[in-house]
C-alpha cells in the first residue's frame, strides 16, 4: 500500500442546519453546488482541497454559522488507490453533467441565431442580446473549467462549442452591421 502522497486529498464538509427557515438551508446547498461540491449524503459534501474550492467553502461554512447550524470539515484521502479513483470518478461524472447541461445550452444559443437569421432579425437590440447569451456561456465555462479540476472529457468538446458559438455571433453581427447599413428599397435611399 502507498503513503497516499500521491492520491487528491479532499475536504469533506458535515453540515447541520436548522430544518426552518429552509431558506437557510437552500442558501448553504446553493453555494456548496455552485461551487461544485460533491454531495455525498445528507448534510455530507466533498470538494478537492485546492484552492479553486476555497471561497465557496469558505461562504458555505459562513453561511452555516449564520444560520445557527454547525459544521465540521475534515480533510480525507482514498484509503485505498482504487477509493481514490472511485472518488475522482464521482467527482468528474458530476463535471460530465454539468457538461452536457452546458453544451445543450450552447446548442439553444446556436438555435436561437438561427431563428434570428432565419426571421431576418438584423437589429441591435436583438445583437445586444444575443451578446449578452454569449457572455453567459463564457462565464458559466470558466466557471466550470475552474471546477474541473481532473478534466472531464466533455471539457474538451465544451471548449470547442464555445468558440464555434463565438464564430457563430461574429457571423450574426456581419449580417446586423450589413442590413443596418443596405440601403432601404421602399424608402429609395439609405436606412
Amino acid at each position: 500500500m502507498t503513503d497516499g502522497s500521491d492520491r487528491a486529498r479532499w475536504i469533506v464538509l458535515l453540515v447541520k442546519l436548522p430544518s426552518e427557515p429552509t431558506r437557510h438551508r437552500v442558501a448553504v446547498w446553493r453555494e456548496l453546488r455552485k461551487v461544485g461540491a460533491l454531495s455525498l449524503g445528507q448534510g455530507i459534501w466533498a470538494v478537492p482541497d485546492l484552492p479553486v474550492f476555497t471561497a465557496g467553502v469558505a461562504r458555505a461554512l459562513e453561511l452555516t454559522e449564520q444560520a445557527g447550524g454547525e459544521a465540521i470539515s475534515l480533510h480525507a484521502a482514498g484509503a485505498s488507490t482504487a477509493d481514490a479513483a472511485r472518488f475522482e470518478a464521482m467527482f468528474t461524472a458530476a463535471r460530465e453533467d454539468e457538461w452536457a447541461e452546458y453544451l445543450a445550452d450552447c446548442g439553444k444559443y446556436e438555435a436561437e441565431l438561427d431563428k434570428e437569421i432565419r426571421n431576418t432579425k438584423f437589429t441591435l437590440a436583438e445583437l445586444e442580446e444575443e451578446e449578452q447569451s454569449l457572455e453567459r456561456l463564457r462565464r458559466w465555462h470558466r466557471d466550470l473549467k475552474a471546477r474541473d479540476v481532473f478534466g472531464a472529457p466533455t471539457a474538451v468538446a465544451a471548449t470547442q462549442r464555445l468558440q464555434h458559438c463565438t464564430l457563430r455571433l461574429e457571423d450574426y453581427t456581419e449580417r446586423v452591421f450589413a442590413a443596418l447599413h443596405a440601403p432601404d428599397p421602399s424608402a429609395g435611399g439609405m436606412r
